[in-house]
């Protein structure tokens, strides 16, 4: 897992002033709570990355459980924490609104764990299929996975609706794939 600098960065420049544009009187509060975790955990690590990142060596192997909550909110650079929380912005917006905050902040804190526990499975399945022992270290940090079932949550509220990712309109009904891969060409790993 690379280093990354801390303090005032571009991405995090850049996050700040799409969220200055929002305004934050229009930031429901659990999503303006998400948000403000994420930066001050991107500023303040708990841990270095390598001691937060998801694992099945070091979160299952080792039983360093405490990996399954940390992972999600730590981010390897400002452009990974910028793309993940512009998307949480949005998705933030449109479902705590639905769904109103109390519940909204007890699916993030599912999402958050469960996210963990699916990917801690498709490792193990790789590692058993493959017969590949590297997979078993590969290390993860980040809020994609929950932004990633927020967006399929917010497909099933909001049903033939029509995304832009990437300026191209898609059906939401794909949008959260196609948002998927773009994602992981913009900024791979």
């Amino acid at each position: 897992m690379e280093r990354r600098r801390r303090g005032v960065s571009p991405g995090l420049l850049l996050l700040l002033y799409q969220i200055s544009q929002v305004g934050l009187q229009n930031i429901p509060s659990v999503t303006l709570g998400v948000l403000a975790l994420n930066v001050f955990l991107f500023l303040n690590p708990v841990r270095p990355l390598a001691e937060v990142c998801l694992s099945v060596n070091e979160a299952v192997h080792r039983k360093n459980w405490q990996r399954f909550l940390l992972a999600p909110f730590h981010h390897a650079d400002d452009w990974h924490l910028y793309y993940n929380m512009i998307s949480m912005l949005w998705k933030g917006i449109m479902l705590e609104r639905k769904l109103k905050s109390l519940w909204f902040a007890y699916i993030i804190a599912v999402f958050s764990v469960l996210i963990g526990v699916v990917y801690m499975v498709l490792e193990v399945l790789l590692v058993i299929i493959l017969d590949d022992p590297s997979h078993a270290m590969s290390c993860g940090v980040g809020f994609s996975g929950v932004l990633f079932a927020l967006k399929v949550l917010n497909n099933h509220y909001n049903p033939g609706r029509v995304s832009s990712v990437l300026g191209v309109p898609i059906s939401s009904k794909y949008a959260c794939w196609v948002e998927l891969v773009a994602i992981h060409l913009i900024s791979p790993g």
